[in-house]
C-alpha cells in the first residue's frame, strides 16, 4: 500500500489527481483491511471448493487487465503447494492456445469483477461453458449474470478496479491452500523451492 499512497502523493504534486479523488482513493484504502476480512470468513466456502475441485490435475486461470496478475498469482500458489498443474494466463489471449485445452477436466478459474473488462470476461466464460469446461468465477456479490453461467460462485467485496487485486488474490490463496491439504502437502515446506536470493 505504500506505493499507492506514493502514487497518489505524485499524482496530487504533478496535479493530474484531484482533492475529491484522493479523498476518495484513501477512504478505499482504509476499507481494504476490513473487505480483506471479509474474504477471510469464508474460509469453509474454499475449503468446500476444495474437497469439489481437488481432483482435477490441470486449471487454467483466467484474468483481463489488472487482474492478469491475479490469474498468474493464483495459479502460481496452485502449482507451488499442491503440485498440480496451473496456467495464468490473459483471457484476451485465450484462443490462441488454451483454448484447445478446454474439456470437463479442466476447470478454469474466471476473476469476472465489475470493472471495464467486465463483459469480455462474461464472453471468456461462455466461451469454456461451450466446450464443457467448468467454470469457478470470482465475481463481486450480488452478481446473478455469472451466477447463471458459472459452476462456482467466490464473491469478493467491490472496490476500486486498481485495488480489486487485493481482494481477489486472497481466496485463491486459500483454495490452493486447501487443495494442496486434501492431498497431503506440506504446504509449510513445499518441494524443490528455494529463495531466489539464495540459489544462483
Amino acid at each position: 500500500m505504500d506505493l499507492v499512497l506514493l502514487a497518489m502523493y505524485l499524482g496530487q504534486q504533478r496535479d493530474v489527481l484531484d482533492e475529491a479523488t484522493s479523498v476518495q482513493f484513501a477512504g478505499e484504502l482504509a476499507l481494504l483491511p476490513d473487505k480483506v476480512g471479509q474474504v477471510l470468513r469464508r474460509d469453509d466456502h474454499y475449503r468446500a471448493l476444495a474437497r469439489e475441485y481437488a481432483r482435477y490435475h490441470n486449471f487454467l486461470y483466467l484474468g483481463r487487465g489488472i487482474n492478469y496478475s491475479t490469474a498468474r498469482e493464483g495459479a502460481l500458489k496452485l502449482k507451488e503447494i499442491s503440485y498440480i498443474h496451473a496456467e495464468g494466463y490473459p483471457a484476451g489471449e485465450m484462443k490462441h492456445g488454451p483454448i484447445a485445452l478446454i474439456d470437463e477436466n479442466m476447470p478454469t478459474v474466471a476473476i469476472a469483477l465489475r470493472d471495464g473488462v467486465y463483459d469480455k470476461m462474461i464472453s471468456q466464460v461462455e466461451q469454456v461453458k461451450a466446450r464443457n469446461g467448468k467454470v469457478i468465477a470470482v465475481v463481486n456479490p450480488g452478481d446473478e449474470v455469472v451466477a447463471r453461467k458459472a459452476d462456482a460462485l467466490i464473491e469478493v467485496p467491490e472496490t476500486l478496479p486498481w485495488l480489486s487485486p487485493v481482494v481477489a488474490v486472497v481466496p485463491l490463496q486459500l483454495l490452493a491452500y486447501h487443495i494442496a491439504v486434501w492431498h497431503g502437502r506440506d504446504v509449510d515446506q513445499p518441494r524443490n523451492l528455494a529463495k531466489s536470493v539464495t540459489v544462483e
